[in-house]
């Protein structure tokens, strides 16, 4: 048997660094390495009368060590790993959903859940599902019915940066009797701790800023153990949503520099979107660290950092100005996803019209303003 340096219950008090690169650790009896190794068998001797991983779809070693980092970086009792963030929130909902039952989930959210809360679970799952505006608590408080289980929050939403609060939503939520549920993954993990704001589950892709480097795909829900055993048994054994060894050996290493990473992607952020405001050719800037961001207030109570994502558009922005700024860029890599190393950014539409989103990397944010002063020629006489 490997032998643990800390049990997750020995790392209260301990720094979120210390946490991070020490949770799930271990030493190898037989040869004494100090790193987890990659266990790729599918399965493992399990005697009678004795404990341990018996089948790798029901429980991995990798995955098993990667939740007890993650469970100690989040302080919570237990964490579930799976094959995507969409498969931790979705394998959440078909675990603790029951036809009949209602879920209030954001009307802007990440496109795979807009689509399974919008359409799949009423349809499909007679669920039914009411999308609000959920940065309004009123909103969430009119949509509650007597059939109202989950409460779902995406905060910071992607993709427009806007803010939950999680404390209040929890109010509500546990007044309903139902449970909140938080997608905390645009935070990074080390910004916000929704668990201790009220949150009974909170959800992350472990593909964004957790790995970090853009080379694996991952999820994980973290919380009570009760429910957490629930979501493992359904989600992951019965429904086979479980996250590869190798993606979580990849995940596990990327997460030991986490919370650094996230001091720098949150620095170099603020750095790009002060620039940007003072921009003449920028229309506006969205950035929950600025205090001209609607709800920077919540951001400051909420938040320990505003983690590395921010929108913004051009004075007189047309589809074909966006796209020539985009060509004239050298640094930033046009690409979808978001918590890489490199900057990343793409086009998107809200409900305040399009918009540039950028995902802050760890290049020198000198670089990364010159490169957006390069594209933003672009927009010069227009």
């Amino acid at each position: 048997m490997w032998r643990h340096k800390l049990d997750i219950k020995d790392f209260r008090g301990k720094g979120r660094a210390t946490r991070s690169v020490h949770g799930g650790a271990g030493i190898d009896p037989l040869t004494r390495a100090v790193k987890r190794p990659l266990v790729m068998s599918n399965n493992n001797e399990n005697l009678v009368g004795q404990s341990g991983f018996l089948y790798a779809r029901d429980a991995s070693a990798n995955g098993r060590w990667l939740e007890e980092k993650l469970a100690a970086l989040e302080e919570a009792e237990d964490c579930v790993v799976t094959s995507s963030g969409i498969a931790a929130i979705n394998g959440t909902f078909l675990t603790l959903l029951s036809a009949g039952d209602h879920v209030i989930a954001p009307d802007i959210s990440y496109t795979s859940v807009h689509e399974f809360t919008s359409n799949h679970l009423p349809k499909q799952y007679g669920i039914g599902t009411t999308l609000v505006d959920t940065t309004d608590v009123r909103k969430i408080r009119e949509a509650v019915t007597p059939r109202t289980r989950i409460i779902h929050l995406e905060t910071p939403h992607n993709p427009t940066t806007e803010l939950d609060d999680i404390a209040a939503a929890a109010e509500v939520a546990h007044r309903a009797g139902a449970l909140l549920t938080v997608d905390g993954t645009w935070s990074g993990l080390t910004t916000q701790a929704p668990l201790k704001l009220g949150a009974d589950l909170v959800m992350h892709s472990l593909t964004k800023y957790i790995n970090g480097h853009g080379d694996a795909l991952g999820g994980a829900v973290l919380g009570r153990k009760e429910l957490l055993d629930r979501i493992r048994f359904t989600a992951v054994k019965t429904l086979g949503m479980c996250l590869s060894p190798f993606n979580a050996w990849q995940i596990m290493r990327g997460a030991a520099t986490l919370p650094m990473r996230m001091e720098r992607h949150g620095a170099s952020a603020m750095e790009v979107a002060r620039f940007l405001e003072g921009h003449p050719k920028v229309a506006w800037v969205r950035y929950p660290g600025l205090e001209s961001h609607p709800q920077h207030a919540l951001a400051k109570r909420q938040m320990t950092g505003f983690s590395g994502m921010l929108n913004f558009d051009v004075k007189g922005g047309t589809p074909a100005l966006r796209e020539e700024i985009g060509r004239r860029l050298e640094i930033f890599t046009w690409a979808t996803c978001l918590g890489h190393d490199e900057s990343l950014v793409a086009i998107y539409n809200d409900r305040k019209g399009p918009m540039f989103r950028v995902s802050v990397g760890l290049e020198d944010p000198e670089d990364l303003i010159a490169d957006l002063e390069r594209g933003l020629s672009a927009a010069e006489g227009k």
